[in-house]
């Protein structure tokens, strides 16, 4: 554990997280970067954003998907897993592949179901965007690829998955980093009303779960998504081109489907699929995580978010929680390239 030290937070709560009562954990406050092991300063790693695509995108067939993927990085190095977030997509780790690559590291980044490239083999599939099925999608894409164990890192959707992987299967997790911290939750939890200031931070949950908001994020789905790109990270200035080639991802047939079905089905007003009902089951518990784990935040994340203290003893193995400053928002691995790569390279180590 590091050496504790205390910080100013805002204390809006996830709904995820609603009934878990922590002590708060060991922590580094950030101000520059990530942690120096050196003498010697490191600058801050923000730098404007630039336009480059990833562009060998590969595919292959796992479980319900033709999954659109990355694959970068020598094939027989130790593997690790980058899993996206909503609204966003691959390009969030456009900056942090190459530091890993030129480290070693196989580097995979799926596009998620409903996004990019990724399609269902079958019009007869269920558009399921519950937490169990975007967490097994992960499994059927390790298996699709012989992978055996990965680290596996994440923001937002891709954190919550990387959570479920880590508790769910912590045999096919060597390490795991994950923005915001633990969001494992439950639809009990999810019905269970917070204060009006949360309840404000969720606002576009409860516009999914009215008609007009399914047909107007269908209709405005970029305007919508650039929206929540601004509220989540105040303090970013991406330009037009940054957004525009996520924002490409959006155009799967299937995207509208799933974000609205995710949203609802966390207010327990959409159903999921019974052969996930075992895994929600183990989920509504709110499984400790055990793999080695490094949690990270930004201290100008405007999405909601749970505060550290409430999620710290849910790592129950060699755990670090790490708060990057100078305006660092939600899209951590893009507003923060260098310091995401660097603690998936330390969670190896822990």
């Amino acid at each position: 554990m590091l050496e504790e030290k205390q910080y100013g937070r805002r204390h809006f709560l996830s709904n995820s997280i609603l009934s878990i009562v922590a002590v708060p954990p060991a922590m580094t406050v950030l101000t520059d970067g990530f942690l120096n092991h050196s003498n010697e300063p490191r600058m801050n790693n923000r730098r404007p954003a630039n336009n480059t695509v990833f562009e060998n995108i590969k595919q292959v067939n796992a479980g319900d998907l033709n999954v659109g993927y990355v694959d970068e990085g020598p094939a027989n190095g130790p593997v690790v897993i980058l899993l996206h977030g909503w609204p966003y997509d691959i390009h969030s780790f456009i900056e942090v592949v190459p530091i890993l690559t030129a480290k070693g590291y196989r580097t995979i980044v799926p596009y998620l179901r409903g996004y990019g490239t990724t399609r269902f083999l079958s019009d007869a599939t269920m558009r399921n965007g519950e937490p169990a099925a975007l967490a097994y999608d992960v499994i059927n894409l390790m298996d699709a690829l012989h992978i055996k164990s990965a680290i596996i890192g994440g923001f937002d959707w891709g954190a919550r998955t990387a959570n479920i992987v880590a508790a769910i299967w912590p045999d096919r997790c060597r390490g795991m980093v994950s923005v915001s911290g633990y969001l494992i939750g439950s639809r009990e939890s999810g019905k269970q009303p917070l204060p009006p200031a949360a309840e404000l931070q969720w606002w576009y949950q409860f516009y999914f779960a009215t008609e007009r908001g399914r047909a107007g994020y269908e209709k405005y789905a970029n305007d919508f998504n650039r929206l929540i790109w601004q509220l989540a990270s105040p303090k970013w200035k991406f330009d037009d081109a940054t957004f525009e080639k996520s924002a490409a991802s959006f155009a799967n047939p299937d995207h509208v489907s799933i974000v609205v079905h995710n949203y609802c089905w966390r207010l327990g007003l959409a159903e999921g699929e019974a052969r996930y009902n075992d895994i929600e089951k183990k989920l509504s518990t709110f499984p400790v995580i055990n793999t080695p784990a490094i949690t990270l935040e930004g201290e100008a994340n405007g999405a909601p978010h749970p505060d550290s203290s409430v999620y710290s003893k849910k790592f129950t193995g060699k755990y670090k929680h790490l708060l990057l400053k100078n305006g660092i928002g939600h899209n951590l691995p893009q507003e923060a390239p260098k310091d995401f790569a660097e603690a998936i390279i330390e969670v190896g180590k822990l």
